[in-house]
């Protein structure tokens, strides 16, 4: 079961999945299509209970893709942590780098120490908490850097800005990794199929400044003179990236900053 199914990641899981799994979805708000789809629930975590709907479909693997008010979201995830450990069921939660925001000075890898400053670092620092004291096998931490690829949220919003001839914020002490969403669902359907265990850092295993991928981007793309407005939060490079190192996935399962480029401006 895939929660947040109509989002852009959890649409990716979905079709991703479900060639080779039952797969079910949530999604939040009415949408006629979703409706007809006897495999998608409607379910809003801010006025309805997870239980009912994990009752009815008895799960034998739920991804948290959901999005939204971090205290509902906390109440479903504690609720479904009670769920794993009555049925011995299994949790992939979809985490951010953001839970390492406070260490600014190296990049991180899985098992480092987490701590954050931000209101949505702290969120899934909660949640991972909860989960890191549950037996290995009923869950997956999977934390994501930045995410591109053709037709992502971050590439149509650079192509939109360009086009109005709007600036383009960007970072440029902001040492960074990415990845993009065809290679994110790759690396879930593996992990699944293989039954791994732990937490994993699905990132590109190199680095780059923000400002330079945003241009590299733009730059295969041909979207020409674009204008930029540099953020400088620090003097010095901020880091904000997670690195695998403890939990290596495959190499064809792995991807590089160039991958990145490259599939953020193929045609779809």
């Amino acid at each position: 079961m895939i929660l947040g199914a109509s989002g852009f990641l959890g649409n990716v899981l979905y079709k991703e999945l479900s060639p080779y799994y039952d797969v079910y979805g949530t999604y939040a708000r009415d949408h006629a299509v979703l409706a007809q789809n006897k495999r998608m629930f409607q379910w809003d975590a801010e006025s309805e209970s997870i239980s009912l709907l994990l009752q009815e479909l008895a799960p034998d693997l739920i991804i948290s893709a959901i999005r939204g008010d971090f205290s509902a979201q906390t109440y479903a995830h504690f609720d479904m942590i009670d769920y794993l450990i009555k049925f011995q069921k299994k949790l992939i939660f979809i985490s951010s780098a953001n839970v390492f925001d406070v260490f600014t000075n190296y990049p991180s890898y899985e098992y480092d120490k987490t701590l954050s400053e931000s209101v949505y670092g702290r969120f899934k620092i909660k949640i991972e908490n909860a989960l890191l004291r549950l037996p290995n096998p009923l869950y997956n931490i999977v934390r994501l850097p930045m995410i591109y690829g053709h037709n992502s949220p971050r590439v149509k919003e650079l192509k939109i800005m360009h086009d109005l001839k709007e600036a383009i914020e960007v970072f440029p002490n902001v040492v960074m990794n990415a990845t993009t969403h065809d290679k994110f669902a790759q690396q879930i359907h593996y992990i699944i199929n293989r039954e791994l265990e732990g937490v994993y850092h699905l990132g590109s295993r190199d680095l780059i400044h923000h400002k330079e991928l945003v241009y590299e981007i733009l730059k295969g793309l041909e979207l020409e003179n674009p204008i930029f407005k540099n953020v400088y939060n620090s003097n010095e490079d901020r880091y904000i990236a997670v690195i695998p190192k403890d939990n290596l996935l495959p190499k064809n399962l792995q991807i590089s900053i160039d991958e990145v480029v490259q599939n953020s401006v193929k045609l779809s």
